[in-house]
């Protein structure tokens, strides 16, 4: 895969290689592009990282295609596919199936599948890159990068904030909640868990400063729909942060949610966007909300 860059005027005499990581070009990526077949170009002329580029040189980059992860299974589920370019690929996922593989999920992961419509559809890049995960039971917009590159930029993304992700949740109804609001406290590991976290002050030793912001959309006596936008990604944060406020999710008894309405945990990632790195255009990218948190709502 080819990529070309501009020198500017503030970045001439640099090395190749700073200029190359002002573009989001880590020292792991550069390695692949210089030892596994890649190439590095000024002007049309192949030079190493240490080359100082000047105004106006083209420089020219060459990234070597990735194998398969050895480590997933190459298995075959219909996918709905929300948006794809030769650099994303954006998925709708279903609740029930986990994100990655691991130890606990070695089959009928979102990865797996992935991999899989990777390998049927013949890219050159067959390596799977999750940008954004999910929950098992938690559904909706799911962020897959096709190559090493676009996972880098998006990941430096995410870390300056972005990349906007918003969830729509089933919450038991409480009085804590307010119309709209921002939680801001911090989430660490339950003690005696390796599971579940809770709020926790903030000396404690895994407490991680935590934010979400949340607008109610429809209450009723029983359960309130909320629409959620996550400002850090802690494990569990909207789930933990409902709890706090004694408003757990529906389904989620993990967290003090009653399943008698509903079997998982009701949250969906209904809105996904950011700034394409590559073609600078801003994606905004939407799901509906899934049957079974459809129908409860129908019933009201």
């Amino acid at each position: 895969m080819r990529f070309d860059f501009l020198v500017a005027a503030n970045q001439n005499g640099i090395l190749l290689k700073t200029f190359l990581k002002q573009h989001g070009i880590s020292k792991h990526l550069l390695a692949k592009i210089k030892f596994a077949g890649g190439d590095l170009q000024v002007n049309g002329v192949k030079q190493n990282a240490i080359y100082h580029v000047s105004e106006g040189d083209k420089v020219t980059i060459h990234i070597p295609s990735e194998t398969a992860t050895v480590t997933l299974k190459q298995q075959e589920m219909p996918l709905t596919i929300v948006y794809e370019d030769d650099h994303f690929l954006v998925l709708d996922k279903p609740a029930g199936i986990a994100s990655v593989t691991g130890v606990n999920y070695p089959d009928s992961t979102m990865s797996n599948y992935v991999a899989g419509y990777l390998k049927a559809q013949g890219y050159d890049n067959q390596k799977v890159h999750v940008v954004t995960r999910l929950d098992k039971d938690t559904s909706g917009l799911m962020l897959f990068a096709k190559h090493g590159y676009a996972h880098s930029v998006l990941d430096k993304m995410l870390q300056q904030k972005g990349v906007t992700k918003r969830y729509f949740a089933l919450v038991h109804t409480s009085n804590q909640l307010d119309q709209s609001a921002d939680i801001q406290v911090p989430i660490g590991r339950k003690d005696g868990s390796i599971i579940e976290r809770a709020v926790v002050d903030s000396e404690h030793p895994t407490a991680k400063f935590a934010h979400t912001s949340y607008e109610i959309i429809q209450s009723q006596a029983h359960f309130t729909l909320v629409d959620i936008q996550l400002h850090t990604g802690r494990t569990h944060q909207i789930r933990v942060h409902f709890s706090h406020l004694g408003a757990p999710l529906l389904g989620d008894d993990l967290y003090g949610g009653k399943r008698d309405k509903i079997a998982r945990q009701a949250l969906h990632c209904h809105f996904l966007s950011f700034r394409h790195p590559f073609t600078d255009e801003e994606l905004c990218l939407a799901s509906p909300l899934p049957q079974d948190m459809q129908v409860l709502l129908d019933k009201v």
